[in-house]
């Protein structure tokens, strides 16, 4: 009698998450690992990190399967006027206009005007390094690599002169001016000045992937939409007052100043995901590993244009992070899950922060509460086996043996089912997940019945303190508690 409350228990669980994970379905976002999340849940995130990080602005989208299934602009365009951040609104993309450039490169390496391993100086001498020999070594790989061995920026130096820090090819170090010495032989590959480069980049990039609203020169329509930039304090910024960015100001720098929103840039990182643009070999050129950049725990590589951020060696995001005057951006791919998200903001230096908490508390797996459930029922499922197969070798009572083989298969196949999960989240099959996990707290709701009717049996036929009795149903408690939550919570 009791085992069928249990199993009709069982079921009347299975069939709520079931209608829950439909409800949820209907307006989901997924998570990288495919744990879902409410649009609410998103919202309220971003609105408590915008203030604790005093962001001005933002202009942020979510990609799930190919597609934007979350676009939200928040905050200020223009704080003194209180002009509020629309669809219509405008950013700078600072650095991650170089996997854009990037992209852009290698489609004249397709079309045979460009070669990326030949010296950069047969196709245009840089008189402002000819001094130095090593520089003809330098290549268009090298130069969107980061290992043409120039520094970031020469204007960043005493003497404001161009100067190789080491030999060419030979090691990292994160260079515009490798960039932008690119971009000039481009311009000179296609006998024009900048606004013509400009030009070629809308017809192979911008145009076929329909960005309306994406340049690297600012035209009529991104002036008068352009928000206005303000610092990590909130003070605005007179960036026409700057003789660096003035001097630049209808130039096509390639690795700073692309202009667009979250939702038009969004349709490049589809077109990346579905592979347009470029043949498969030009894909693979374009995301293949020059440089190790490692940091801490995280594995990260320098392709062409693109930091590969390597997720437990089981996922690769292609990311890049921004930083004007003024201006901050992220954005992040996993092309094979076609799933990203990119984010402009108008404040300098807070994107990283805010990358690095939308991405590792939220956009990853979830929220942390979905992240403690999931290790609780791991860990009571373990303790469950630890606990069981020490009794069973060296605490042997043949009356409790029936019921502690029980929940020593229940915690084996517990804490082995959630990681089983958790590999299948971070495969491309994570869609399987919201199936296999009702059909996994099913068969627990079954065998949790058993166990408890088992140990109903031994506690009336046993003359002992019970403590162990405590323990054992704390622990199944403690799995059945933590899987639903693991479940249900976002």
């Amino acid at each position: 009698m009791r085992q069928r409350i249990w199993v009709k228990l069982a079921t009347l669980i299975l069939i709520m998450q079931g209608l829950w994970s439909c409800t949820k379905d209907a307006t989901a976002i997924n998570t990288l690992f495919g744990t879902s999340l409410s649009k609410q849940t998103v919202d309220a995130f971003i609105d408590k990190k915008m203030e604790s990080l005093d962001m001005p602005g933002l202009s942020i989208a979510i990609i799930n399967e190919g597609r934007v299934v979350y676009h939200n602009v928040k905050g200020y365009a223009n704080k003194e006027k209180q002009q509020l951040v629309d669809s219509l609104s405008i950013f700078e993309g600072a650095s991650i206009s170089k996997p854009v450039f990037g992209h852009f490169v290698m489609t004249l390496v397709e079309d045979g005007l460009l070669d990326l391993d030949r010296p950069l100086y047969k196709y245009l001498p840089n008189h402002s390094i000819a001094h130095d020999e090593r520089y003809r070594k330098i290549t268009a790989r090298m130069a969107l690599s980061h290992r043409t061995g120039f520094p970031n920026w020469r204007d960043d130096y005493p003497t404001k002169e161009l100067f190789i820090q080491f030999e060419p090819g030979s090691e990292y170090h994160y260079s515009g001016e490798g960039y932008q010495y690119l971009a000039e032989v481009v311009r000179q590959i296609l006998n024009t000045n900048w606004a013509g480069v400009e030009a070629e980049f809308q017809k192979r990039i911008a145009i076929p992937f329909n960005m309306q609203h994406t340049k690297f020169i600012q035209d009529a329509y991104l002036r008068r939409n352009k928000v206005q930039p303000y610092d990590q304090n909130g003070r605005w910024i007179d960036k026409s007052a700057n003789a660096w960015w003035a001097s630049r100001d209808s130039v096509f720098v390639a690795p700073t100043t692309l202009h667009s929103e979250a939702l038009d840039f969004s349709k490049w990182m589809v077109a990346i995901m579905d592979q347009k643009g470029l043949s498969s070999e030009g894909y693979e050129e374009l995301f293949k590993s020059h440089s190790d950049i490692s940091s801490g725990l995280l594995e990260q590589d320098y392709t062409l244009g693109f930091v590969k951020l390597s997720v437990l060696n089981l996922a690769d995001l292609y990311t890049h992070s921004g930083n004007n005057d003024g201006f901050s951006t992220y954005f992040a791919l996993d092309k094979d899950k076609k799933w990203g998200f990119v984010f402009f903001t108008n404040a300098s230096r807070v994107g990283e922060a805010f990358a690095q908490q939308l991405t590792y508390k939220l956009l990853l797996s979830g929220t942390n509460n979905k992240v403690i459930a999931i290790v609780l029922a791991f860990v009571s499922g373990l303790l469950l086996v630890l606990i069981n197969l020490y009794l069973l070798l060296f605490r042997s009572r043949p009356a409790a043996s029936g019921f502690r083989k029980t929940n020593l298969y229940i915690g084996f196949l517990c804490s082995s089912y959630v990681l089983a999960l958790i590999l299948l989240m971070l495969s491309l099959s994570y869609e399987m997940v919201k199936y296999l996990y009702p059909l996994g707290l099913f068969l627990l709701l079954c065998a949790l019945g058993i166990s408890f009717n088992q140990m109903k049996k031994y506690r009336e036929t046993q003359d002992d303190k019970k403590f162990n009795l405590i323990i054992q149903k704390a622990l199944l408690i403690g799995v059945l508690i933590s899987g639903l939550i693991a479940g249900f919570v976002e």
